[in-house]
C-alpha cells in the first residue's frame, strides 16, 4: 500500500508568524511634577467682568483727568522757580549791619524848625554798626534801599539823651582859661587831656573870675525828626 498522499485541493493552513506584532499602545502620559513643568500654561480667558475692569481703568477721562494733574503740578513749579529767581534778582539790595553808607538828610525839632541838613552839601558817610551817628538814625537807615527816602521820627533817648543839669558848670577862670576871651552864647570845643577827650559848650555866663558853661548837647531832650535819603549803599564784603 503506498503513502497516503494529502490531495492538492486541500486547503493550506498558514504560517504563524512567529514575530512579534511592535506593541503600539502608547505610554501614559507622565504626570509628574517635571512633565507639569514642560506643559505650557493655557492662558486664563477674560471674563467680561475682568475686561469691563480693565476698562474702566483706562478711560479716557482717567487718562485725561491724570494728564491735566501732570500739566498742573508742572506749571506750579515752573512758577516756583520763576517766583525764585525773581525775588534774588529782582529784589532791591537793602542796607544791614556792616555795610557802608552814604545819606542826605533833613532833621527838625517838633515845631518843624529846620536844625540841620546837608541836601545841598556832601552826603553823611559811615558804617551802620560802628555807632559814628545817634542810635536812632542808624536804625533807620537799616533796611534801607538806594534812592529810598524815609522820614522818621526818633525820640531823644535814641538821639543825644535827656537834659542833664549836672552838666551845667561854673568855672574858675585860672591858668589857660584866664586870658581866653568867651562870648556869651557861642559853643566852644574843650580838650579834656587827662580823658583825651573832646566835648563841647555853650557859654552861659563870663565874669572877670569865672566862667558857667553847659556841656549838654543843644539837642538833648528833643525829639528828633529826620528825612533820610540813601545815595549810596557798600555791601558789606563776606
Amino acid at each position: 500500500m503506498s503513502d497516503p498522499t494529502t490531495p492538492d485541493n486541500t486547503p493550506e493552513i498558514p504560517e504563524e508568524k512567529t514575530v512579534a506584532e511592535a506593541d503600539t499602545t502608547e505610554a501614559p502620559a507622565d504626570t509628574s511634577a517635571d512633565a507639569k513643568e514642560e506643559t505650557p500654561e493655557l492662558k486664563k480667558e477674560e471674563t467680561p467682568e475682568s475686561q469691563n475692569a480693565v476698562t474702566k481703568q483706562e478711560t479716557p477721562e482717567k487718562r485725561e483727568k491724570r494728564k491735566n494733574l501732570l500739566i498742573t503740578v508742572g506749571v506750579a513749579a515752573i512758577i516756583i522757580i520763576a517766583a525764585a529767581c525773581a525775588f534774588v534778582f529782582l529784589t532791591p539790595q537793602v542796607a544791614t549791619t556792616g555795610d557802608q553808607v552814604s545819606v542826605y538828610y533833613t532833621g527838625t525839632f517838633d515845631n518843624g524848625t529846620v536844625f540841620d541838613s546837608n541836601m545841598n552839601g556832601t552826603p553823611l558817610e559811615f558804617t551802620l554798626g560802628n555807632k559814628t551817628v545817634i542810635a536812632g538814625f542808624e536804625n533807620a537807615v537799616i533796611g534801607m534801599s538806594k534812592n529810598q527816602v524815609k522820614t522818621v521820627t526818633v525820640p531823644y533817648a535814641d538821639a543825644y539823651g535827656a537834659y542833664d543839669p549836672g552838666l551845667v558848670q561854673t568855672i574858675n577862670r585860672t591858668g589857660p582859661l584866664a586870658n581866653v576871651s568867651f562870648i556869651v552864647g557861642k559853643t566852644y570845643t574843650v580838650h579834656d587831656k587827662v580823658a583825651n577827650t573832646y566835648s563841647r559848650i555853650k557859654i552861659l555866663n563870663v565874669t572877670p573870675t569865672s566862667i558857667t558853661w553847659d556841656a549838654n548837647s543843644p539837642l538833648a531832650g528833643q525829639n528828633l525828626t529826620f528825612t533820610i535819603t540813601l545815595a549810596n549803599l557798600t555791601k558789606m564784603q563776606q
